[in-house]
């Protein structure tokens, strides 16, 4: 039996499943990375895009930022076999939550597109249900903006708009100024956020961690305490990762095609 049919055994015997995603499941996607070869910070003076620097200069940052939306955002990205078969699992019974660092809304729309269509209230969500599944975003949606004031969240594309054409920095119609609904430089991520995922990391009988370096926190702890937990532990990236130690079963391959073929063991 090789790792990726054991790892499918773990599943299916599982109560609770939760997968963890990181960059590289979206890279497939056309989505650029931030770090890397020819990644967005290579372009982009990260520097520029700090909270600090969002509360004391919101038309500057608000004008950088409006560049970074179109260079990380004008492509039409569509979810991969990756995503695909991560919303296949939850559809079955299979996955209680996906927790993710990115902030693209592919899980969402991988989610939507397994139901006959687009949820329009999902991408206004912070989390939500489909079949059981729960997506938790732990470093938000560039898809979204928030009111800094009123905290209403909204759809992304009329405020970079507006932006885009002069206002800047956009305002909410309480007067406040709209952030970017991500967790900028400096910025905490949010407590009940982070401590949902932790909770569900405890909890898991198998955590998977795919397309993550696994370098920064909390990517870095999460597979950590469910392994300390007593989970099964895999993670599937391309490049080796600090957790590789602690892990079950590692794949150093392309989600795209692990992930479809995990998804079919366990329907087996």
């Amino acid at each position: 039996m090789d790792d990726l049919e054991s790892l499918a055994g773990a599943i299916k015997r599982a109560e609770t499943a939760v997968a963890f995603t990181g960059a590289g499941i979206s890279a497939p996607s056309g989505v650029p990375t931030f770090r890397g070869d020819d990644g967005v910070w290579d372009r982009f003076d990260e520097g520029q895009f700090t909270y600090g620097r969002f509360r004391s200069d919101p038309e500057g940052f608000w004008e950088d930022r409006i560049e970074l939306q179109r260079v990380m955002f004008d492509g039409e990205y569509e979810p991969n076999a990756g995503h695909e078969a991560l919303a296949d699992l939850g559809q079955t019974g299979h996955l209680e939550a996906i927790l993710t660092q990115n902030t693209d809304g592919l899980h969402w729309d991988a989610a939507d597109s397994r139901h006959g269509g687009d949820d329009p209230e999902s991408e206004l969500a912070t989390e939500h249900d489909h079949d059981g599944t729960e997506i938790l975003e732990l470093h938000g949606n560039a898809r979204r903006v928030r009111c800094v004031d009123c905290g209403t969240r909204s759809d992304g594309d009329p405020v970079f708009e507006r932006a885009a054409e002069g206002e800047v920095p956009p305002q909410c119609d309480c007067g406040g100024v709209f952030k970017p609904d991500v967790v900028l430089f400096g910025e905490q991520l949010p407590g009940a956020v982070i401590q949902r995922a932790r909770s569900l990391a405890r909890e898991s009988d198998v955590f998977l961690a795919v397309g993550s370096s696994l370098v920064v926190e909390p990517a870095a702890s999460l597979p950590r305490l469910a392994a300390s937990s007593g989970a099964t532990v895999a993670v599937v990236n391309l490049e080796s990762t600090p957790c590789d130690s602690i892990a079950d079963v590692v794949c150093q391959a392309d989600v795209t095609d692990v992930l479809p073929r995990l998804f079919d063991l366990v329907e087996s």
